[in-house]
């Protein structure tokens, strides 16, 4: 594949996360990355109009307020080579239409009122034969390559939304459509690149991207309070603990089976943990929420990590990327074994069921060697978002072969 690096190209970015949104963003971390090399122009979503009718007091849409009424520009310069759109429009709110032929003459009006917000940032800028990169907006930017005429249409695949009750039920229909007129789809797991095959030859597997800089041993100066005395060996979990995502039974299995072993859960819990007889058991710790900078001091402690994954259509494709967290500290790990999780294998122990995850636990704490851990560290070291965007690069570039 060529790995000709794409650079003094214009590049507009479209999704589902907005520039200022708190939460890490592989959409925000990616557009950061084409900004090396490229202009990027970033389009935040416009406000529905039952969101604007709700009055809803959180800061984004406050800030999208005074767009709206004139007393913020929508075009901004947030770094060297991006700049971020507030588009000065309001979309209807048509996902509540069960009519399929209705949302879709609805959604070809949203997405020409976005569309000309777009355009008018173009012309500001004076982008040109530029790339249009989409981050899963399979409603907005349904019609974007026709109203936009950008050289290149990538969609982006990073969840499966489809599976989603909000996305569901038009979803099922445009999505394939989508990546099917699209010229190139890229995704972050080898699951979604499979199912993108399905509709388009031009389906790549991108890999993820992930600054592990912060999970690093040696920057961990002391354990903290909470778990320095909890006994060993600690087997723990560290992410939002959410039924959806993760087993609850699994987890209740393995500290019923091993007594002797510390569970150490830490992050925010939905109501279904919190009513779990995990809390009922005396070798489970629940830490409650932490900072991302205190974490690595939690994962220290941890002799094996797990990712005790529910298997649903939501999660089974999904890209763990706590997974490389735990590996960028030397972790041993032991998690749920899925399509997405196979490129882990070497590093990674990967369980079938939960019967597994009790005798691959104690191998995990056996196999724990130096050499062992710096392999782990190695090949997280390697999922950066610079050998992300590369991959993307390199699909665009094997499109542009093709083409010409």
């Amino acid at each position: 594949m060529n790995k000709t690096l794409i650079s003094g190209r214009d590049i507009i970015v479209v999704g589902l996360q907005a520039w200022d949104l708190d939460i890490g963003s592989n959409c925000k971390n990616i557009a950061i990355e084409f900004a090396k090399h490229n202009r990027v122009l970033y389009v935040n979503s416009p406000l529905d109009r039952i969101t604007l009718a709700k009055g809803k007091p959180e800061t984004i849409v406050k800030s999208r307020k005074k767009v709206l009424k004139g007393k913020e520009k929508p075009l901004n310069t947030v770094q060297e080579n991006v700049w971020v759109l507030n588009p000065k429009t309001v979309l209807e709110s048509i996902n509540w239409l069960k009519s399929t032929s209705i949302f879709k003459i609805l959604n070809k009006i949203n997405n020409k009122r976005f569309a000309k917000e777009i355009n008018k940032a173009i012309n500001e800028l004076g982008f040109t034969n530029y790339l249009l990169f989409n981050d899963s907006d399979m409603f907005r930017s349904y019609h974007l390559d026709e109203l936009l005429k950008p050289d290149l249409y990538i969609y982006y695949s990073r969840d499966n939304l489809i599976e989603v009750d909000y996305w569901k039920r038009h979803g099922l229909k445009l999505e394939p459509k989508l990546i099917a007129k699209s010229d190139l789809m890229v995704a972050n797991s080898t699951y979604y690149t499979e199912y993108g095959k399905k509709y388009n030859k031009h389906s790549y597997y991108v890999g993820q991207g992930c600054d592990v800089s912060l999970f690093d041993e040696s920057l961990v100066k002391e354990a903290p309070n909470d778990i320095k005395n909890i006994k060993k060996p600690i087997i723990g979990y560290i992410g939002v603990l959410y039924k959806m995502r993760l087993d609850i039974e699994l987890l209740e299995y393995i500290a019923a089976q091993k007594p002797e072993w510390s569970i150490v859960l830490v992050g925010p819990e939905d109501e279904n943990f919190k009513q779990s007889k995990l809390h009922q058991m005396e070798n489970v710790y629940f830490l409650g929420s932490k900072d991302i900078s205190e974490l690595p001091a939690y994962l220290k402690e941890f002799d094996v990590a797990i990712n005790p994954q529910i298997l649903n259509p939501i999660t089974i494709g999904n890209y763990p990327r706590k997974i490389d967290e735990y590996l960028a500290m030397g972790k041993a790990i032991v998690a749920t074994r899925t399509k997405a999780m196979e490129i882990f294998e070497e590093y990674v122990l990967l369980a079938q069921n939960k019967e597994e995850y009790i005798p691959f636990i104690e191998k995990a704490i056996e196999n724990n060697s130096d050499s062992v851990k710096l392999k782990r560290k190695t090949f997280a070291q390697s999922h950066t978002w610079e050998n992300s965007v590369q991959d993307i690069y390199n699909a665009i570039n094997e499109v542009y072969k093709e083409r010409n």
